[in-house]
C-alpha cells in the first residue's frame, strides 16, 4: 500500500550478531551459576561467541573469562585459567570487552569486588613472569572510565580493603606510584580519615601497613598538606604519628625495624616467608596478624 512501511528481510549479519549475544549471555549465566570448569570451558571454546568490531566472530579469551570469573568469584574456574593459560589469563581484553587497553583489569577488579582468594592466585601467577614485567604489572593504572586512573594499591586504599592491601603490598605494589592526577596512595587514606574521622578503624590499618613500606619517608607536598592544618590532624591522627608525617620527628624504632624487615622478604615468597619468621606476636603490627590470609 502508498505510504506503508515496508520492513526489509534481516540481514545474516543482524541474526550473527543477535546469537553471540544470546550465546555470550548464557556464557556469563554459567559462570554465574557456578557451574563445573568443564562445562564452562566447552562453552568458551565451542558455543560462546561475541561480536568484535567489524563484524569478526570470536570465543572468549581467558582474560576475559576470568574476569568473568572474578566477578562471580568462581574460584575453581579461576585457578583453570590461571594454572593453564597463565600469560593469556592476565592480558588485555579485546576492544570489544574493555574500553581502555592500556592494562589488564584483573588486580583492581579483584581489589572492587574483594575477591581475595582469586587475588592471591593472581599474584602467585605473576610469580612466574620477569621481575620487572611484575612490578609494571601491579603497579599499573586502571581504566580512566572505569577505576579513573587508579592503580589497584590505590582502589584498595580508597575502599579500605585492607587484606587486598598488604597481599598487594607484599608482593612488590609501590606505595609511592602515582595515579592519573598525581596522588599516592597515602593522600587517599588521609583524605578518607579527613572525610570521616569518627570511623577510623579500617582507614588507619591500611595508613599503618602503607607507612610500614614508605621507607623512603613521606613526600613533602603531603607534609606540607599536614601542616597547614596542623591542629586538626594532630587530633585525628595523633601526636605522635602526626609528627613522624611532617617529618618534625623520626619513626619509632619498632617501624624502622618492621621496614627493615620487610625490605629484607621476598615480594615472590610473600606470605609465606614472613609466617616463616620467628617473631613474638606483638612485633607483628595488627594488620599483618589478623589480615593477612593463612
Amino acid at each position: 500500500m502508498p505510504g506503508s512501511i515496508q520492513w526489509a528481510p534481516r540481514s545474516p549479519e543482524y541474526q550473527s550478531q543477535k546469537q553471540c549475544k544470546k550465546t555470550s549471555f548464557a556464557f556469563y549465566q554459567a559462570v554465574r551459576d557456578l557451574l563445573p570448569v568443564w562445562l564452562l570451558e566447552d562453552m568458551r571454546l565451542m558455543e560462546v561467541l561475541h561480536w568484535e568490531e567489524g563484524g569478526i566472530v570470536s570465543s572468549y579469551t581467558p582474560s576475559e573469562a576470568l574476569l568473568y570469573a572474578l566477578v562471580h568469584d568462581h574460584q575453581p574456574y579461576a585457578h583453570y585459567l590461571l594454572h593453564h593459560f597463565p600469560n593469556d589469563a592476565l592480558a588485555v581484553p579485546s576492544k570489544s570487552f574493555s574500553c581502555c587497553q592500556s592494562g589488564a583489569p584483573h588486580l583492581t577488579m579483584a581489589v572492587r569486588y574483594n575477591r581475595l582468594h582469586i587475588l592471591q592466585e593472581i599474584l602467585g601467577t605473576l610469580r612466574t613472569f620477569p621481575s620487572e614485567s611484575r612490578t609494571v604489572y601491579i603497579n599499573q593504572r586502571g581504566c580512566q572510565r572505569v577505576e579513573g586512573g587508579k592503580t589497584p594499591i590505590h582502589l584498595a586504599c580508597e575502599l579500605q580493603r585492607v587484606d587486598c592491601l598488604i597481599m598487594l603490598l607484599g608482593h612488590g605494589a609501590c606505595p609511592y606510584v602515582k595515579d592519573c592526577s598525581g596522588k599516592i596512595p597515602l593522600d587517599y587514606l588521609l583524605q578518607a580519615i579527613q572525610d570521616s574521622p569518627q570511623d577510623t578503624r579500617l582507614k588507619r590499618l591500611c595508613l599503618d601497613s602503607v607507612l610500614l613500606y614508605m621507607s623512603g619517608g613521606v613526600p613533602l607536598s603531603t607534609r606540607q598538606r599536614l601542616q597547614e592544618e596542623g591542629t586538626a590532624w594532630q587530633e585525628m591522627l595523633g601526636k605522635d604519628l602526626y609528627r613522624w608525617l611532617t617529618g618534625t620527628s623520626p619513626p619509632t624504632l619498632f617501624t624502622l625495624s618492621m621496614q627493615s624487615l620487610l625490605r629484607a622478604l621476598p615480594a615472590d615468597r610473600f606470605p609465606e616467608a614472613l609466617e616463616e619468621i620467628s617473631l613474638p606476636d606483638f612485633l607483628r603490627p595488627l594488620a599483618l596478624q589478623k589480615q593477612v590470609p593463612k
